[in-house]
């Protein structure tokens, strides 16, 4: 963790800045999330999570590739705040990470909305 920005982290090629909305964690993420990433939007997700913010919004407007580690990072998140009643959102996908999601099915199993506002507001 970039301890110079509360609530922020990153590695080259990957950053992660979360703050609180009303009754959801936002978690933004910038750069390449691959497997030499992953562990700095795991790491964030699983914290919120165990602290009760269950209801999970993930803006992927700086998200410019996601490979399938990545992408399990996020399916687990998914699991962990459903069981726990809550969800994850995923908002403002760039087309080359929406496709990842698309080849794989995985958007089925998410609520994507277009952007950060919509997922708040929904």
């Amino acid at each position: 963790m970039d301890r110079q920005t509360v609530g922020s982290t990153n590695r080259g090629r990957l950053q992660v800045e979360v703050r609180t909305e009303g009754r959801s964690e936002v978690v933004a993420v910038a750069g390449e999330l691959d497997h030499h990433t992953a562990e700095l939007l795991r790491e964030p997700l699983d914290d919120a999570i165990e602290q009760g913010r269950v209801r999970l919004v993930v803006d992927c407007s700086r998200l410019e590739f996601c490979d399938s580690t990545g992408l399990n990072v996020l399916l687990g998140a998914r699991l962990k705040a459903d069981a726990a009643g809550g969800g994850v959102h995923l908002a403002g996908m760039l087309p080359v990470v929406a496709r990842v999601f698309e080849i794989t099915g995985a958007d089925a199993v998410f609520t994507v909305h277009d952007t950060v506002e919509e997922a708040l507001a929904d």
